[in-house]
């Protein structure tokens, strides 16, 4: 089993920046993609962004540009380096990981979903001020 324990939420301003992190622990072979995702209310779920182990990365189009996902292998680490921060991305924040390879893995850029995850996290809110 894998857990994920995030860290580094919190209250950050509009315009502001804040740094989120996750490390994963316990009994696993291997992690192939890290991500995160968000949740906030009355909105639909949706994926942030992703880190394969080799480095590839994708993000939705609602933070590209500002966040930045990274990984410290050498850790179990991601990290999710939220920048310009808007009201609008105020949210419970998930780490996810997948022990499989996911899309991105194989180089595969078309296709994103949820069901490539296999292990979630608690979450971690994020509330940004206007």
């Amino acid at each position: 089993q894998v857990r994920l324990l995030e860290s580094g939420g919190g209250l950050g301003q509009a315009g502001g920046s804040l740094r989120l992190s996750c490390t994963a622990s316990g009994t696993f072979e291997k992690i192939y993609a890290m991500a995160w995702c968000r949740q906030a209310p009355g909105r639909k779920r949706e994926l942030v962004a992703t880190v394969t182990s080799g480095g590839a990365t994708k993000y939705a189009a609602s933070v590209k540009g500002r966040f930045t996902i990274s990984r410290d292998n050498t850790k179990n680490t991601t990290y999710l380096d939220m920048n310009q921060l808007t009201p609008e991305d105020s949210a419970v924040y998930y780490c996810l990981t997948s022990k499989r390879p996911t899309a991105l893995d194989y180089g595969l850029t078309y296709t994103w979903e949820f069901d490539e995850y296999d292990t979630w996290g608690q979450g971690t809110q994020v509330t940004v001020s206007s």
